[in-house]
């Protein structure tokens, strides 16, 4: 069972003074020196990513090391089961990595630890090179502070079978743009199929909140916020839409590879992807791929969700300038162009995204994603609060369903969402 985040912040906290997670830091908390030479052996961790990109991994910790006489990186890569698990165990142990792959909610524990190095104290000069968005998605609130490196960006836009649409008298050149679009034309779909096509296959999460423009959190990152006007106003449309066949009626228990499933056999109209599913459609579901639309996410707020992956400096290596360099080194904007052309990620660095690779279109739906996705990024967040633990997904999904089911309205879901939320951060 994972650790809470009260639980690791104590644990680890108990051992910084006798144990030294590869080295001795500072003693302040995630505020060491970055400053100084360049030098000394360090550790770096990533998040399953050997198989797929060992030889640019190496060569990249190969140019580091020449560029830097002085150092040497010994590179670690765990798999993807049970990676939250260890990153507490090593945090609880002293043996956490001197640079460490992130996302959002696994730093969080690791700040509040003193474990994670606060960049805005120890690296703000690096700042302005990333883009606004993706530095935030690493701030934890009510510390005032920035506690990874942004790296890969990930986002995409909304998938619609066209050949659907055309069946239910829609227009497959005018997709959705607003949720109110989207709802009404949901609405239409399942009324004029007899509800046997839905429109979508999965209930709202957090992040549809954040989308639709629900305040999540109160700023000092106390208590959760979604269950306002506008948060109980969502939440009622989806009621409609699953009361009308316009929501699939498995949505309460999808994965997102059950709803990917659903659209591709065409029980569902619409659903979220990014550029890797057109080789999936194109392969799989041929008839799919040749009636495929695209369009953008949809949000109230002008600002689309992006999925963020960051590298972690530890506050308590004992080669600061060593580790700050190495993780600015993997995240500058050479290295995640480099990285963005052998997968079908996005760099979270400023300019980069001007670039003709993310700009220019030769025609194929491929470069088409990838161009949408990328101008979109420019000014994404991560709607998904750093503080919103699995738990916390699991209890506002549990709510949802009971809404929909009808065992309870709307208002009183969210309220219970938010209420188990919040007992379950003050616990962490």
């Amino acid at each position: 069972m994972p650790m809470s985040r009260r639980a690791l912040a104590a644990a680890a906290a108990a051992l910084l003074l006798p144990l030294s997670a590869c080295g001795s830091g500072a003693d302040d908390g995630g505020t060491a020196d970055a400053s100084g030479e360049v030098e000394g052996d360090i550790t770096f961790q990533t998040w399953n990513l050997r198989a797929g990109f060992k030889q640019y991994f190496e060569d990249l910790i190969a140019e580091f090391e020449e560029k830097h006489p002085g150092t040497r990186v010994k590179w670690i890569d765990q798999p993807a089961e049970g990676y939250p698990d260890k990153l507490g165990a090593d945090a609880a142990g002293g043996t956490l990595p001197d640079v460490v792959n992130v996302s959002p909610d696994l730093v969080a524990p690791l700040a509040e630890a003193g474990l994670a190095l606060d960049l805005d104290k120890a690296a703000a000069t690096y700042r302005p090179e990333y883009l606004q968005g993706a530095w935030a998605s690493h701030r934890i609130p009510g510390t005032g502070g920035t506690y990874a490196f942004p790296w890969y960006l990930n986002t995409g836009p909304l998938f619609y079978n066209k050949a659907l649409f055309e069946k239910a008298g829609l227009d497959p050149g005018r997709p959705p743009r607003t949720y109110g679009e989207l709802f009404a034309d949901a609405l239409r779909m399942a009324k004029r199929t007899d509800g046997e096509v839905a429109t979508l296959a999965n209930v709202p999460t957090i992040e549809d909140f954040g989308r639709y423009g629900v305040p999540l959190m109160n700023e000092d990152g106390t208590g959760f916020t979604f269950n306002d006007a506008k948060g109980v106003e969502l939440l009622t449309r989806y009621k409609e839409l699953y009361d009308a066949g316009a929501l699939d009626p498995q949505a309460l228990t999808a994965t997102p590879q059950s709803t990917g499933k659903k659209f591709l056999t065409g029980a569902v109209a619409m659903n979220p992807g990014s550029a890797l599913d057109l080789g999936n459609f194109k392969k799989n579901a041929p008839g799919l791929y040749r009636n495929i639309g695209i369009t953008d996410q949809i949000t109230s707020t002008g600002h689309v969700n992006m999925y963020v992956m960051g590298v972690m400096v530890n506050s308590r290596t004992r080669h600061t300038p060593a580790a700050v360099a190495f993780a600015h080194f993997v995240t500058d904007a050479r290295h995640q162009m480099s990285f963005a052309r052998k997968v079908a990620i996005f760099p979270s660095t400023a300019g980069s995204l001007d670039d003709p690779y993310f700009t220019e279109e030769d025609g194929t739906d491929e470069t088409r994603v990838r161009v949408a996705a990328a101008k979109s990024l420019k000014n994404a967040v991560n709607y998904t609060p750093v503080l919103f633990s699995d738990q916390m997904k699991t209890a506002l999904r549990n709510e949802v369903a009971k809404a929909l089911q009808g065992r309870q309205s709307p208002r009183e879901a969210l309220d219970n969402a938010v209420e188990a939320a919040d007992r379950l951060l003050a616990r962490d």
